[in-house]
Parts: structure tokens; sequence; C-alpha cells
């Protein structure tokens, strides 16, 4: 079982450009006016709507630092911030916006996932 997010974007071939190129995500299915992508896993699309939807965060995660240093270096120009520790959360992150206004974060986490022991 598995499952999609999608979102409404009033610009969707800019949006799936900047997944595609940024992420390297793949086009999973491509529905004309809806856009499904998929990165390592992790499926979400877009649909041409009047309105766009912007009050969601994509998170995607690494499996270091470095990885996350790396995307760092791609969404420099649209980052909030350089890369922390969140004590928290025990991960190293950072956020951005996509051309919609959306949040990203990218993130690793510091300890070892369930199913990475």
């Amino acid at each position: 079982m598995s499952g999609i997010v999608f979102f409404a974007t009033t610009d969707l071939d800019r949006v799936v450009e900047f997944y595609r190129e940024t992420f390297d995500a793949d086009m999973w299915v491509d529905q004309g006016d809806c856009a499904i992508l998929v990165h390592d896993g992790f499926k979400f699309g877009f649909c041409e709507r009047d309105e766009t939807d912007d009050c969601a965060t994509l998170t995607f995660y690494y499996g270091d630092r470095a990885a996350v240093d790396d995307r760092y270096d791609v969404l420099a120009s649209r980052a909030q911030g350089s890369p922390v520790v969140n004590d928290d959360y025990d991960i190293y992150q950072f956020f951005a916006e996509d051309p919609d206004g959306r949040t990203v974060e990218v993130q690793t986490f510091l300890h070892p996932l369930p199913d990475e022991e």
C-alpha cells in the first residue's frame, strides 16, 4: 500500500520542472493537467488549477549530512537559512521555497531509523 499527496498549482510546468531538476524526481504518471512525481518512493503530484495550494511542507530526507549540504548548494538562493542541527527532533535540516511559495524541507536524521538499524 502506498499514497500520493496532491497540490494545486497555477503553473504546472514550472513546478514540475523545479522538482525534477532540484530533487531528481521522476515523472511517475502524466495525466495532462496533473503530474505525479516520485523521488525514492515518495510520490507527490501537482494539478493545474485556478489557485495554488501553498500551505504544506514537502520534506525530502537523505541518508547523511553531506547529501543535505549538496541539496543546500542547489537551493541556496531559495533557502530560508543554511542547514542546522535541530536538537528537538535529532535532525540536520534546512527549509526553502518552491516556485509556488510552498515550503520544502531537506533533512537527515542524526540517529538510525527503525528500518535502517
